[in-house]
């Protein structure tokens, strides 16, 4: 059954507390409060099935991410924006060096939180290969994996992402997967939730039913 197969959550934060800068549209509804951010680590700090990244490069990663990570033993992957890089409310060079000093990894969420499906070649370019390089040269360390802006893919976007060697690649798919899987889907934890609907969304072993129908639009997106 599909959820045997199941093995590993990946839980995403975006922002945490009052944001240091402007939000784009949609943004807002993915920063939470300092309290669920503790709750929830505290819920999975134990947890060996997981996997716990933070997207977008906002200043909270490392002034209420980090700590709290620090705190319970725990490691992360951060996906940041290179066109966002020392701006205001965003992580710098050496907010990205420190996270590495910690055993965090760097990862690339493009340049500027624009979606990769549609983009054209020079859009493309910009976004999977200029925004990696420019990432790793601000980290100090090679990049090998990314997160998809705003969760969207389709067959032409994962294929470039393989053709550029990436590691692995993160969703928005809300559902548990294999712990070596190329496409690892993530649940964010949004305003809206609470550490009741963290642990029966997020945390709770899927049914059957359910984990059919997120494959099943999954492999339409891997397909289109």
């Amino acid at each position: 059954m599909i959820f045997r197969e199941c093995k590993v959550i990946n839980i995403c934060f975006h922002g945490i507390g009052k944001p240091e800068r402007e939000l784009q549209q949609d943004e807002a509804g993915y920063w939470i409060e300092p309290e669920l951010y503790e709750e929830t680590l505290d819920e999975v700090a134990h947890r060996t099935d997981v996997r716990i990244s933070f997207d977008d490069g906002n200043r909270s990663d490392i002034e209420i991410g980090l700590p709290g990570l620090l705190r319970r033993g725990l490691t992360a992957t951060f996906f940041a924006l290179a066109g966002r890089l020392g701006q205001r409310g965003s992580l710098s060079a050496t907010d990205l060096r420190e996270l590495r000093r910690h055993g965090m990894t760097i990862g690339t969420h493009g340049m500027d939180h624009l979606p990769w499906r549609g983009l054209d070649d020079q859009q493309t370019n910009r976004e999977l290969v200029e925004a990696r390089l420019r990432l790793a040269e601000a980290a100090g360390t090679s990049i090998t994996e990314a997160a998809l802006p705003l969760g969207r893919y389709d067959r032409r976007v994962l294929g470039k992402l393989w053709a550029l060697g990436y590691a692995r690649v993160y969703s928005s798919d809300r559902i548990w997967t294999r712990a070596d899987a190329w496409l690892q889907p993530r649940y964010s934890i949004h305003n809206s939730d609470s550490i009741g609907t963290v642990r029966s969304r997020c945390l709770a072993t899927p049914s059957a039913l359910r984990s059919a129908k997120v494959a099943a639009v999954g492999l339409y997106k891997r397909t289109r």
